[in-house]
């Protein structure tokens, strides 16, 4: 029997949490396991003690902050499920009251085609909880592969895949990459992020925008459409992000030309004000028809 199978569920609990704290957000204090687990600091530090005597090389302490760091030889001594990650990642620890394991309900989510690999994953996410510069090599469908720095500051799930929301330095500007394109990441601690490359200067990200969804009108019977969307009068505002706008209408296969005119049993959706998003939302070009026009 291994060390930490020897270990109770409460214990392994809160070492994971170190461990997790540390490889995916770069850094894990006293103060994060009392706030997570209600334990005195008295309690957190025997903890610490406990998971530095289970893994000596993979935490350095740092005064300054009154932390713990990954070291360089850091090796996580817990298995992570990549999709458990990103969902912690994307909507906490528990905080959404979703840990109820004695619910007995199947339940099954389609397959993920493409999954990140966790050490790359690891430094994206030290990177965005830390507002620090990433190097990484990038393979595009454009220019192939190329070495770059960014300076990201969101996941995004985009229903098929995940991508990360960054300032490309190489570009000189704010756009999406996708996860399992990025290899060889390396935290560029000493490089300062400057104010133009930061979140809040990212017009596409903070601007929202309404999207109008109606039954496509080639749908025959339009209340089904109505009824499953719990459509108002026969609309469905949908507020969003404009750097996410054109994913969430790929997604639903929302028909977006102009005089709604794809055909398929896949579109049961249509943009009523496409218009309106003309020219003003740069990720309409992934939008179901919207291209489909000559003007």
């Amino acid at each position: 029997m291994s060390p930490i199978e020897e270990l109770s569920k409460t214990q392994i609990e809160r070492l994971s949490h170190i461990e997790f704290r540390a490889y995916f957000l770069g850094s894990v204090g006293r103060k994060d396991l009392s706030a997570r687990f209600g334990i005195k600091e008295a309690a957190a530090t025997r903890d610490f003690t406990q998971y530095n005597e289970l893994a000596p090389r993979n935490l350095i302490y740092d005064p300054r902050g009154k932390v713990y760091v990954p070291s360089e030889t850091f090796k996580p001594i817990f298995n992570y499920s990549t999709s458990r990650v990103l969902s912690t990642l994307a909507e906490g620890f528990g905080d959404g009251l979703k840990e109820n394991h004695s619910i007995n309900v199947t339940c099954e989510t389609p397959t993920q085609l493409n999954t990140p690999k966790l050490p790359v994953l690891a430094l994206i996410s030290r990177a965005i909880a830390h507002n620090s510069v990433l190097e990484i090599s990038y393979r595009s469908l454009s220019s192939g592969e190329t070495r770059r720095q960014i300076v990201p500051f969101a996941l995004v799930d985009n229903g098929l895949r995940w991508h990360i929301r960054a300032y490309d330095r190489r570009r000189k500007r704010f756009t999406d990459f996708v996860l399992t394109r990025l290899s060889k990441p390396k935290l560029l601690l000493d490089e300062k992020v400057s104010e133009g490359e930061e979140e809040f200067n990212d017009d596409q990200w903070n601007t929202k925008v309404c999207l109008e969804l109606i039954p496509h009108p080639a749908i025959k019977y339009k209340e089904t459409i109505e009824n499953d969307y719990n459509m108002k009068n026969g609309v469905l505002k949908v507020n969003v992000r404009a750097a996410l706008a054109g994913y969430v209408l790929r997604r639903w296969n929302v028909d977006c030309s102009p005089d709604h005119s794809l055909t398929g049993n896949e579109y049961h959706l249509a943009l009523k004000n496409r218009d309106s998003l003309d020219g003003s939302v740069d990720t309409m070009t992934l939008a179901p028809g919207f291209n489909s026009h000559n003007s």
